[in-house]
């Protein structure tokens, strides 16, 4: 069986699909809005409220 080779089209398309994944993969900026809240039941949300307990106890 022989390999076949990719035409153009078909090796930019390939390469753009990869720029394009590595890009949303670097792209880790919160924007505002319900779905990029940080959950309340999540561990980072119930550390950060202890240590704002304890600042504020000081």
């Amino acid at each position: 069986m022989g390999v076949t080779r990719l035409k153009r089209k078909d090796r930019k398309n390939k390469t753009v699909s990869r720029l394009e994944v590595q890009h949303l993969k670097l792209a880790t900026n919160l924007e505002l809005g319900s779905r990029s809240k940080e959950s309340a039941k999540s561990q980072i949300s119930k550390n950060n409220e202890i240590l704002n307990k304890l600042s504020a106890a000081k």
